[in-house]
């Protein structure tokens, strides 16, 4: 498997070299050859050409500095996206940084910067059309059982099942798990048909007689003395060896570290949004998001209004208290969809399939969460985001707090019309304890490109999901 990924990682370079080569000599061609343009011919096309020796390597140099020469069997085409723009745009500054050094130079000076702009830009739509298509052709054949990763786990715990559990539901992953080895379970146990092989005392023999490719280190939390005796045995046979920890309900998913002098400090909670920049970011986007939607569904807003007034189901906007950033309470606002009910009964319980509070047009704009457009107010108040946790009343926060561990993260930051629990399915009446683990992915993972793509899922989501009513 090793010696497979190596020559994976030469055709990822070859494939590399024709796509950048390809995207150059179109842009050139672009650019030079079909524009009947004075300044074509100011240099000998053979210039243009010996610009590859330079470029060709630069990239690829980019490429492997921004690790898309990594094994990418589990990351995100988003973050590979970014790593390929990150690449281009550093080389295409580099590039530029080139032709100012040599700018006395009458062929450097005269060289198309068109063709480099374009070439770039072109290099990034090519380059990402490219790694989609491997990534798709290596998740067919590794569904196949090609191209396997062959793991061996240590530890018959909550870690080892949940690592089972995503592998086979992700087969692209290519993830071939051997078995386990366990101290408390007898040989042959199973868990979704992988079994026990042995116990720690049968580690090194296991490793030596098979062709593992890693170990995954699964201990539960209570065997945690285990840990170095085991890590010794892995490291001693030379095998890969990761650990996936028993407390991943306690720890980030990405968690981070600080060093004293040696000594590393796990953080307990990573939140990008406590960076001053990222929370500017972030507002700068919501104002501008919040305008923009205000404009786009300003008709509609108009027309709901109408149709509330006509039908008499009371006041246009109906506001509610709800828990945001800080666990401050702010108004919420919505448009009607429900009839009017005293404070006290809307405190009994949220809004179940086929509730006979909601009103005729209530079923319609909350089937379309059009009901939920006066919140890009609140964005602009700054009460809400126009992506983050949904917002709950506090009644329920209190009772929540109580009964699902670290719900309380999520207000940390702040609220939003949509969110990363509502894109994946857990809109509406839907478990508790499911959407604070995508509210929590979302706090410790959050990035731009993370709200852009759950602002598009959620077009998605509006038309095609069960749970809204």
């Amino acid at each position: 498997m090793r010696s497979e990924q190596e020559q994976f990682n030469k055709v990822y370079i070859l494939i590399d070299i024709i796509t950048i080569i390809l995207a150059y000599i179109l842009s050139w061609y672009i650019v030079i050859v079909s524009r009947d343009d004075i300044n074509t011919g100011v240099i000998p096309n053979e210039m243009y050409f010996s610009a590859l020796i330079i470029f060709v390597p630069l990239l690829l140099i980019m490429y492997a500095f921004f690790n898309l020469y990594k094994p990418n069997r589990t990351s995100q085409r988003l973050f590979e996206f970014y790593d390929i723009l990150k690449s281009n745009l550093l080389s295409l500054v580099l590039i530029n940084a080139i032709f100012f050094i040599g700018a006395k130079n009458p062929y450097i000076f005269n060289f198309s910067r068109w063709v480099v702009f374009l070439f770039i830009g072109l290099n990034i739509v090519f380059e990402t059309i490219s790694r989609n298509a491997i990534r798709l052709v290596l998740g067919k054949l590794r569904k196949k059982g090609i191209n396997q990763k062959h793991i061996l786990l240590v530890g018959y715990s909550d870690a080892c099942f949940k690592f089972i559990d995503r592998a086979i539901r992700n087969a692209t992953w290519g993830y071939h798990i051997f078995g386990i080895v366990d101290d408390n379970q007898k040989i042959d146990t199973q868990y979704r048909n992988v079994k026990v092989l042995g116990n720690l005392n049968d580690l090194n023999d296991i490793i030596s007689n098979n062709d593992f490719d890693e170990v995954l280190i699964t201990l539960s939390l209570k065997e945690y003395e285990k840990l170095s005796k085991v890590v010794s045995i892995c490291e001693k046979t030379g095998i890969h060896t990761k650990f996936v920890p028993d407390y991943g309900t306690i720890i980030p998913t990405k968690p981070t570290t600080d060093d004293l002098d040696g000594l590393p400090v796990v953080n307990i909670r990573a939140v990008p949004l406590q960076s001053l920049l990222n929370r500017s970011i972030k507002r700068f986007i919501d104002i501008i998001g919040a305008i923009i939607g205000i404009i786009v569904f300003s008709p509609f807003m108009i027309i709901i209004s109408a149709i509330i007034l006509i039908c008499r189901d009371g006041s246009i906007i109906f506001s509610q208290e709800r828990v945001g950033l800080h666990s401050k309470l702010f108004t919420m606002y919505k448009f009607r969809s429900m009839k009017e009910q005293t404070v006290d009964d809307e405190k009994l319980h949220w809004t179940t399939k086929d509730d006979p509070r909601v009103t005729k047009i209530g079923r319609i704009i909350r089937r379309t969460s059009l009901d939920e457009v006066p919140q890009f107010f609140n964005v602009l108040k700054g009460d809400m985001s126009l992506v983050g946790p949904r917002p709950e009343r506090k009644q329920f926060v209190d009772k929540f707090k109580e009964q699902i561990p670290r719900y309380m993260v999520k207000h940390q930051v702040r609220p939003g019309i949509t969110g990363y629990a509502q894109v994946n399915g857990y809109r509406g009446d839907t478990p508790i304890d499911s959407r604070i683990r995508y509210d929590l992915y979302y706090i410790e993972n959050w990035s731009v490109g993370l709200d852009i793509k759950i602002l598009f899922q959620t077009l998605v989501v509006i038309f095609t999901d069960k749970n809204a009513y």
